[in-house]
């Protein structure tokens, strides 16, 4: 019983909390002209930090191989 309402509680967090933004987004901008732009918004800024992440990883990786302390098998 205790479980079915933790799982019912997270079910409604994600639904009526942190979707919000996204229903919204897909309720009143995508209406508009400029309704894909808007809409992938969060698209875009996802790329964008999976870019700069990326990027670091690299930078890092670089350091490593030519310091010679990255492990080799």
């Amino acid at each position: 019983m205790i479980a079915s309402n933790i799982f019912e509680w997270i079910g409604s967090l994600f639904t009526d909390v942190l979707f919000m933004p996204f229903t919204w987004i897909r309720l009143e901008i995508a209406s508009a002209d400029a309704g894909w732009w808007i809409s992938n918004i969060p698209n875009f800024g996802f790329l964008c930090i999976l870019i700069v992440l990326f990027v670091y990883w690299m930078k890092e990786s670089k350091k490593f191989l030519t310091e010679g302390t990255e492990d080799r098998a």
